[in-house]
């Protein structure tokens, strides 16, 4: 039977997009079995973009992309971080990822990553419903699309239920940050170390089989 890993993420976090091809390796893999905890670090409380702000970030994703390798392009420096006075807010893409998970939970992890790109290389503004609502139906999501649009209750009960776990999970496991991934068998859950996220695909199967 596959081992349940539970990763925890936020959709704009850049950490999180710097882990992202060891987890979509791990996604693939026959021996685990990979469920998305949105923690809603970003989502809501009404940040919006500022030059000191951006400078900061900008800074930061330049760490990841030396340890990880991962692409944060001038369009996202330019048409993301430049726009001052544009909301950080990572509920609408943490929105979609639920409304992926109630359609085709099999592709929430490829969904993160369509997400993740559209921001960090291409340059989009996956804060804005139209513009992940499109996102989704170009990547045959169109159900999820319509859920994201349709704004109903359904999903948000669905999408506070997702964040509640997944803070939940942190709180016990005494975790301050994400990304995190937590291992889960008969004997407990068990957090593993996060350097574990930024290295080899090799590496990461090491952490989770040691």
């Amino acid at each position: 039977m596959p081992t349940t890993l539970t990763y925890l993420f936020d959709p704009l976090c850049g950490w999180c997009y710097g882990a992202s091809p060891v987890l979509q390796q791990l996604g693939q893999h026959p021996d685990y079995v990979v469920e998305l905890a949105p923690t809603g670090l970003f989502a809501g409380g009404g940040r919006t973009m500022d030059a000191a702000f951006a400078d900061y970030a900008w800074s930061n994703d330049q760490r990841i992309a030396k340890l990880t390798g991962q692409r944060f392009t001038e369009a996202y420096r330019s048409q993301v971080l430049g726009q001052l006075g544009s909301r950080f807010d990572s509920s609408t893409a943490t929105l979609a990822l639920t409304a992926v998970s109630l359609d085709q939970p099999q592709r929430e992890l490829e969904a993160l990553k369509l997400l993740q790109e559209a921001r960090y290389v291409d340059g989009l503004d996956t804060t804005d419903v139209p513009v992940v609502a499109q996102l989704l139906r170009g990547a045959d999501l169109a159900a999820a699309a319509d859920r994201l649009l349709a704004n109903d209750a359904a999903l948000h009960q669905a999408n506070t239920a997702r964040l509640q776990r997944g803070q939940t999970l942190m709180h016990s496991l005494g975790i301050n940050g994400v990304p995190a991934l937590v291992v889960s068998t008969a004997g407990g859950s068990r957090l593993l170390p996060g350097n574990a996220l930024f290295g080899s695909f090799e590496q990461l199967l090491g952490a989770l089989q040691a």
